[in-house]
């Protein structure tokens, strides 16, 4: 009984290094991180996903997780799932952005609505784009990706070898481009939104008497409309492009590494 009780011991010990791994990204990354899935869920699911990638998550040499260094490698592992969660973060990032911007233009940032998805209050096109990135997340079978990903960073970032420093210093630096890819996006709604407000201001200033700033509200909103209509079939193209150029900075983390 004693050799099948140290067996079994030394398995679930050797399971925590990519159980906390996994359950860190699982807590960061899109869909899966969100409040409207329950906690329990991410457990279950970083032990299943920790069971099938024991054999590439070993350390090269045993550690004990009750002593100091296990403490330390416990907190490598965990900020190692913080930096992929949020670098699958950042596609999401850019259509949240890309609504509010298109919502503003359009004037629609005050139609706030609570989001069951982040807990959080947004407008309603974030949420739609929001929804709809979920849609073709699944579509494009981005769960089976997220997996070969986990996989890889357990050959690239073993157990033990240290937090990657160029996957550190790279993050911070995409901020700038998910503001630039947001921009991008948002361009065709910020133009006919600007066009149609500098019409109206030429028509107001020739003929005020007609008042016609109190139709260009309503017009605004039909053109942001009809543009956005326009802008949401690009959506999964763009989404799997974000996807490649996310995809292309974790390789070339894991290759500097």
């Amino acid at each position: 009984m004693e050799p099948v009780f140290g067996q079994l011991l030394a398995t679930l010990l050797a399971m925590w290094w990519p159980f906390v791994r996994l359950l860190a990204m699982l807590s960061f990354m899109p869909v899966v991180g969100e409040n409207m899935v329950p906690i329990t869920v991410r457990v279950l699911l970083a032990l299943a996903l920790a069971v099938v990638l024991l054999p590439v998550a070993q350390p090269p040499a045993p550690i004990t997780p009750f002593s100091l260094l296990g403490i330390v490698t416990t907190i490598e592992q965990v900020v190692i799932g913080l930096i992929i969660g949020l670098c699958f973060q950042l596609i999401m990032a850019v259509f949240t952005l890309l609504g509010f911007m298109a919502s503003s233009q359009m004037g629609l940032s005050m139609a706030v609505m609570n989001d069951p998805m982040s807990g959080v209050s947004s407008d309603v096109v974030s949420t739609l784009l929001y929804v709809m990135s979920i849609l073709v997340f699944f579509a494009v079978e981005g769960h089976l990706v997220f997996n070969g990903v986990m996989g890889s960073s357990f050959k690239s970032w073993p157990v033990g070898g240290g937090v990657p420093q160029v996957a550190l210093e790279m993050l911070p630096l995409q901020v700038a481009w998910v503001f630039s890819a947001a921009l991008l996006l948002a361009l065709p709604v910020i133009f006919s939104a600007l066009v149609v407000q500098i019409g109206f201001g030429l028509l107001n200033r020739i003929a005020p008497a007609f008042n016609l700033f109190s139709l260009g509200f309503s017009l605004i909103i039909v053109f942001g409309l009809f543009m956005l209509s326009g802008l949401v079939r690009y959506i999964p193209e763009q989404y799997v492009r974000l996807t490649s150029r996310v995809l292309g900075m974790l390789e070339q983390m894991m290759v500097a590494r």
